[in-house]
């Protein structure tokens, strides 16, 4: 009796262990997939700033801002 109850532990270890092996291969598919998907997105970003920074960079060159004189007033 001793022997069958130590072999159906040891199966139902070995069938737990294989499930989570199982469980973990598809969580990291599942990871995998969410980052290819969020590439494009952040390449996409990525331009987007690079070209707003270039173009502010350019707009700064342009906007020299000048000091205005004050005029005394007459007192």
């Amino acid at each position: 009796m001793t022997d069958d109850s130590n072999e159906r532990k040891w199966a139902d270890a070995q069938f737990k262990k294989s499930e989570r092996a199982t469980e973990g291969a598809q969580a990291m598919s599942a990871y995998k997939a969410e980052r290819e998907a969020e590439r494009p997105k952040t390449a996409r970003l990525r331009a987007l700033r690079l070209a707003k920074e270039a173009t502010d960079k350019a707009a700064e060159g342009k906007h020299v801002t000048k000091k205005k004189k004050h005029s005394k007033m007459p007192a």
